[in-house]
């Protein structure tokens, strides 16, 4: 029998993996410390055995990484498929497995000269980070039920804290130990022609591949002849080019993305001024390393340290010391030229993209991205676009394996890609191309007043990401800004900006669009948009937890700044809205609320210029407001309907997730009703509604906005001509009768029925 003290004992472990920084730097090697790991779980848990398993990608095989308790020789040697064994079950079912007496389970798999026959309690949970398979851990015992819930609440507990360093000794043994089917070559590519994948951001390419982070192979390599010949003098000359390229880089990101604040390449800047890491790389040179192997050395001590720690903002250090550290090596090999960047007039492929990765791609000038992982409507795909870099969302991990300078061609308007295209191709695409331009100079014909066949005006606002986006709605006549998102200058900072940084932002937002409506959305973080720098525990289910106004509310100074920013922004506007996102409640509406009229009387005291009286509404996502609809209405001053969370809410399906997208389905009955249902209770108290999100762009749904009552679009400016177009060919009877059969459909079948048949010539009463 077990004792309590034994349990009692081991729920220390949390906080001695808190010390998992000494484990790492201390070990010999990435094999040494997965076998250290191994011992310190099995001695926290007073268990006999021990064992990790990593899930190799390319071969779907869990394989015996580090045992203690086990043969030793068995390292390397067991492989189990998912599903195969109680490891295997583990992986597929998610959940741990805890098991008295192994053997009797007719799914135990038991392997010949493992040495593992004579220990019955098992006890066993998933290594993941986020939806990643990164592996199982696996205690066993030779006493029977052995194990409680106890110690199933500790091993997990231990697996989460783990999982990110062991993910990234994973990603170091892959490319320590290369197979050959991971080795780009045309045999294993071949297969790569015509690959379909989903449209994150419109555009056409046509340009040679790279593989993002491939650079991670020049951390990890071996001492080569070509390091020879390089003294000290060559890596401080390295280090001077590094950081005037890193100089000029900044300078055009900061053009391009004036929220930036010169910020994106702070922490490279900040690392070349790192004495001792600059003192460590000379230390080793002086005793004889070559400056090459010198900075990897260095590079991969930091490196280890960034990725082992348990905030998140430090984590992510690792990727700018892998950044900096290739831009380094590069330049050993060109210290008398210029070197261009690494991803200039390139198509990237990556497996995972953070906002910061996309600024610094877009920095460099590069043509395309392909993700192999990811959604359309993810954060990085919003950037993406407003950045206007082509991207392709594509399920296809091989084509990390494309050999550097594969010819591709990207039809990113509808997600295909085209791997090395043929001629014919090629031409298609060059006369669809010049049949497009034609077609878009219809952006020139844009009216200033967007009305139906019959005369009803809708009213054209735009989504603004990004500063940069203000020109481009102007051009195309919007009628002023039906939503800025505001967490972008937070997104992009590695703490959060003051309230000077945002009026400053702000402002350039109301100075754009003079006497225009201008409507700010508060802070909107979480879920797929998470701020590295809050040091926020991870949460279970972050598209339920403390995201948007919750975490404004439960942040009242970061709040407040941002509505004092706000409102001095926006001193001399016409008309100033202020917008809260998700909210559940009358409660919670009224709570924000309280919070503007504070800092208004604030602002007041201190007498400094502001807005003094903005208009304050409600972003509607989430299913629960629809039973107070009308007393919301009568509380708020506007609504804007977010369609792309409220479907979510609405059908309880992570948008982001490939694995359930069928479910997300804009047509449903409960959508299209509760669309309807929003918009007829404004119109009975006469207050604004507006829709914003992907429905209100795409032809679909148009008319059916329309025909409920909605007479506000909001949508990224470059949709503002194709939304013109197809208002302009509607009539308002065409769009009433349209919604009207869509209310009265109770199916999916039917309501993609009447979409599918749907022409506003044929609907015209």
């Amino acid at each position: 029998m077990m004792t309590k003290s034994r349990n009692r004992d081991h729920l220390n472990l949390l906080c001695d993996i808190g010390d998992l920084a000494a484990l790492l730097t201390s070990s010999s090697n990435i094999q040494n410390f997965l076998q250290r790991t191994a011992v310190m779980v099995a001695k926290h848990l007073s268990a006999d055995v021990c064992s990790i398993y990593l899930f190799d990608r390319d071969a779907r095989e869990l394989v015996l990484a580090a045992t203690v308790g086990l043969n030793p020789e068995a390292v390397g040697q067991i492989r189990m498929k998912p599903g195969e064994g109680l490891v295997g079950c583990t992986l597929v079912k998610q959940q741990p497995i805890c098991e008295g007496s192994a053997s009797r389970n007719p799914l135990f798999k038991y392997f010949e000269g493992s040495g593992e026959d004579r220990f019955e309690s098992f006890l066993s949970v998933r290594i993941s980070r986020g939806t990643e398979n990164i592996g199982v851990l696996v205690v066993q015992h030779e006493q029977r039920n052995y194990f409680d819930d106890v110690d199933v609440m500790a091993l997990r507990a231990a697996a989460a804290q783990l999982a990110s360093a062991i993910e990234n000794a994973r990603l170091l043994m892959e490319m320590n130990h290369p197979k050959t089917s991971e080795l780009p070559n045309a045999s294993a590519t071949a297969h790569l022609k015509f690959i379909r994948g989903e449209s994150a951001s419109g555009g056409y390419v046509q340009a040679l591949s790279t593989v993002f982070n491939k650079r991670l192979d020049w951390l990890l390599s071996e001492p080569s002849e070509a390091d020879a010949g390089y003294t000290l003098k060559h890596f401080h000359r390295a280090v001077q080019l590094t950081a005037g390229q890193l100089q000029e880089l900044q300078s055009r990101v900061a053009e391009r993305l004036p929220e930036s604040a010169s910020l994106i390449f702070t922490a490279h800047f900040m690392i070349l001024k790192d004495e001792r890491f600059i003192q460590d790389i000379t230390s080793h040179i002086e005793k004889g390393v070559s400056p090459p192997e010198a900075v990897r050395m260095v590079a991969r001590h930091y490196i280890t340290m960034f990725t082992s720690s348990p905030y998140m903002y430090l984590r992510e250090k690792a990727s700018d010391m892998e950044d900096l550290t290739s831009r380094i090596l590069s330049n050993f090999k060109h210290l008398d030229m210029e070197t261009p960047p690494l991803c200039r007039g390139r198509v990237v492929i990556a497996r995972e993209l953070y906002p910061s990765d996309i600024l610094k791609l877009a920095s460099e000038d590069v043509a395309g991205i392909v993700m192999v992982s990811g959604g359309v409507t993810s954060h990085v795909s919003i950037l993406a676009r407003s950045m206007r870099i082509p991207m392709v969302i594509a399920d296809r991990p091989e084509l990390l394996s494309l050999p550097e300078e594969t010819p591709i061609l990207m039809d990113a308007d509808i997600g295909n890609i085209y791997v090395n295209p043929s001629e014919i191709v090629i031409q298609q695409f060059e006369e669809r191309n010049r049949i497009k331009a034609a077609a878009s100079l219809l952006a020139d014909d844009m009216l200033p007043i967007t009305e139906t066949q019959d005369g009803e005006h809708v009213h054209l606002m735009a989504i603004i990401n990004l500063l940069g986006e203000l020109e481009l709605a102007n051009h195309l006549k919007a009628e002023g800004i039906g939503l800025y998102r505001s967490e972008f200058p937070f997104l992009i900072r590695s703490s959060f900006p003051s309230e000077q940084e945002q009026y400053l932002i702000y402002k350039r937002i109301f100075d754009a669009m003079p006497d225009k409506p201008v409507t700010i959305r508060t802070l909107d973080i979480g879920g797929d948009k998470v701020l590295s720098y809050t040091d926020a525990t991870g949460e279970s289910n972050p598209e339920l937890g403390l995201r948007s106004i919750r975490f404004s509310l439960r942040n009242p100074d970061i709040f407040e700044q941002q509505i004092k920013a706000t409102l001095r922004a926006g001193a001399d506007a016409g008309e100033l809205r202020i917008m809260f996102p998700m909210i559940s409640s009358i409660d919670e509406f009224q709570e924000a609320r309280r919070q503007v009229m504070h800092c208004l009387d604030e602002l007041e005291r201190r007498q400094l210029p502001h807005h003094k009286s903005p208009r304050i509404g409600i972003m509607i996502e989430l299913p629960s407001v629809l039973e107070i609809i009308d007393e919301l209405t009568a509380e708020a001053d506007f609504f804007s309907i977010g369609t792309n969370d409220f479907v979510q809410y609405m059908l309880a399906v992570d948008r982001t997730n490939d694995k359930v997208a069928e479910y997300y389905q804009p047509s449903h009955p409960s959508v299209l009703r509760g669309l309807a249902r929003i918009a007829h209770a404004a119109k009975r108290q006469s207050k604004e509604v507006s829709v914003c999100g992907e429905m209100a762009h795409e032809p679909p749904y148009i008319p059916f906005l329309i025909g409920v009552g909605i007479r506000v679009l909001s949508v990224t400016p470059q949709f503002l001509p194709s939304v013109q177009k197809t208002i302009r060919s509607l009539s308002l009877s065409a769009a009433e009768d349209y919604a009207s059969r869509l209310l009265s459909a109770s199916t999916l079948r039917a309501t993609r029925d009447i979409i599918e048949n749907f022409t506003p010539q044929s609907a015209v009463v």
